[in-house]
């Protein structure tokens, strides 16, 4: 039998932090907040487990959790995305756990269920399709990268006597696009489909658009009469620096009358057994010891940011774009060399960087100048190519 001989791992600790700090500054791409931090609640990581198992809404047998405080936090996103008073939720692992509870809930009360998503929706909805073997319709985009409403409700037209499960988007994943909830659910009323559900992927830009709404952005928040269910991200807008979400339900879940397990003394109503209670507590911090107002004030600083960015970048000739309550600017692809060094994820048509709470003008600044310098450096080697003219 192999054996593990103790190490002095001080070195490694101290190389991870020079890496990601590192990592940190050329990571422009994707919706991680880290602007909020958490060495106050240092204390209570080393020599506490927490085990949020089961339902928040009742302790259990053990003590060893945060649940309180995860029905405080589901009531404070709640508020924020104006659900009623019969709201239920609790706090997931990230947005694809919360939206996979909402398939299923959808599921069990509609054995026919159908899901219909559009083609800009999370690349993760085509493994829960199959994993909850529901079949999956991808609708279109419009030119503003949100669902196409009209391909939609062609689609639900020709399958009106099956329930429709609608995954509405807020805040797409390459350039932030939002669906038109209300539209989405003018559709289904014109078309006399009432056995439906529609949550609402709203990991991104849910928070932001329900502190600070932009004119001419559809809500996609619980004042929308047909959203049943909505998830948010903990780790993107709020700063968790660890995986994890808030599931909020405009009514109880089917799951939520399950009967307690006799081992754990609580209900078997989240989709994992043992949850991470010290993820509550970041979340906690963030929601409450911040306040909405900070918030609010975060939101702007990010728009503003983008703004910025989204001009910088139309000086230098890069064709950017941002939708009006965005933090994301997108462009076409820039040059390899300029992916290399920075964190700017692309696909075949266009790359972008999301301006989180964290990302500065300075920031921007850099990687504008790092692209308009690859640019002229570019312009330099080709005119070098180039034959002299012979003399006449």
């Amino acid at each position: 039998m192999s054996t593990v001989e103790p190490r002095d791992l001080k070195p490694v600790w101290e190389q991870l932090g020079r890496q990601y700090a590192d990592d940190g500054r050329m990571n422009l791409g994707f919706p991680g907040a880290t602007d909020i931090t958490y060495e106050d609640l240092a204390h209570l990581w080393s020599g506490s487990l927490l085990n949020n198992i089961g339902s928040p809404y009742d302790g259990g047998h053990g003590r060893n959790h945060t649940k309180d405080l995860e029905v405080q936090i589901v009531n404070m996103v709640a508020d924020i995305v104006g659900a009623p008073a019969s709201r239920w939720g609790y706090v997931t692992d990230g947005a694809t756990e919360g939206t996979e509870h909402a398939l299923l809930d959808a599921r069990r009360r509609f054995p026919d269920a159908v899901i219909y998503a559009s083609a800009a929706g999370h690349y993760m909805l085509g493994e829960l399709a199959e994993k909850l073997m529901m079949p999956l319709v991808v609708i279109g985009v419009d030119d503003g990268g949100g669902i196409d409403v009209a391909d939609l409700a062609g689609e639900l037209a020709r399958r009106r006597d099956r329930a429709a499960v609608i995954v509405a988007v807020a805040g797409t994943t390459m350039t932030e696009a939002v669906d038109d909830v209300p539209a989405i659910v003018a559709a289904c009323d014109r078309l006399s489909i009432t056995r439906r559900r529609i949550h609402v992927d709203a990991a991104l830009s849910g928070l932001p658009l329900a502190l600070v709404p932009v004119d001419g952005v559809p809500r996609v928040d619980f004042s929308v009469r047909g959203v049943t269910s909505t998830v948010v991200s903990g780790h993107k807008f709020l700063s968790t620096l660890e995986p994890c979400g808030v599931l909020v339900y405009r009514d109880q879940p089917l799951a939520a009358a399950a009967g307690r397990v006799s081992y754990t003394g609580t209900a078997s109503v989240t989709l994992a057994g043992s949850r991470s209670g010290h993820t509550t507590l970041k979340l906690y911090k963030s929601l409450a010891g911040l306040g909405t107002e900070a918030h609010r004030s975060r939101v702007r600083a990010c728009r503003d940011t983008a703004a910025y960015a989204c001009e910088r970048l139309r000086r230098i000739g890069v064709d950017a774009q941002r939708h009006p309550h965005a933090f994301t600017v997108f462009f076409p692809p820039p040059p390899p060399e300029l992916t290399q060094r920075w964190v700017v994820p692309a696909d075949d048509r266009c790359a972008h960087l999301i301006c989180m709470p964290q990302v500065t003008r300075s920031d921007v600044d850099r990687f504008v100048a790092d692209w308009q310098a690859l640019v002229g450096r570019r312009r330099g080697l080709l005119g070098a190519r180039r034959p002299a003219m012979a003399a006449t």
